[in-house]
């Protein structure tokens, strides 16, 4: 009798080291997912800032070259008008 119950002791304590471990194993795959998930996470945002800054570094340079022919051409139209007096 005393060797089935060591014996069933063991089992049962071979059984709670393989669950411990299993469960130990699915935790690090959880922290190896949600590392992963921060770091595309933070990858995507600094793309679109990226993406966000170089759109308003663009539409500055139209704008600043957009104003440049304006003034441009106010200088000619008031040069031609002079020039006519």
């Amino acid at each position: 009798m005393s060797c089935i119950k060591k014996e069933n002791e063991l089992e049962q304590t071979a059984t709670a080291a393989a669950a411990a471990e299993e469960e130990e194993g699915a935790a690090v795959v959880v922290k190896v997912v949600v590392v992963v998930v921060v770091v595309v996470v933070v990858v995507v945002v600094v793309v679109v800032v990226v993406v966000v800054v170089v759109a308003v570094v663009v539409v500055a340079v139209v704008v600043v070259v957009i104003v440049v022919v304006v003034i441009v051409f106010v200088v000619v139209v008031v040069a031609v008008l002079k020039s006519f007096n």
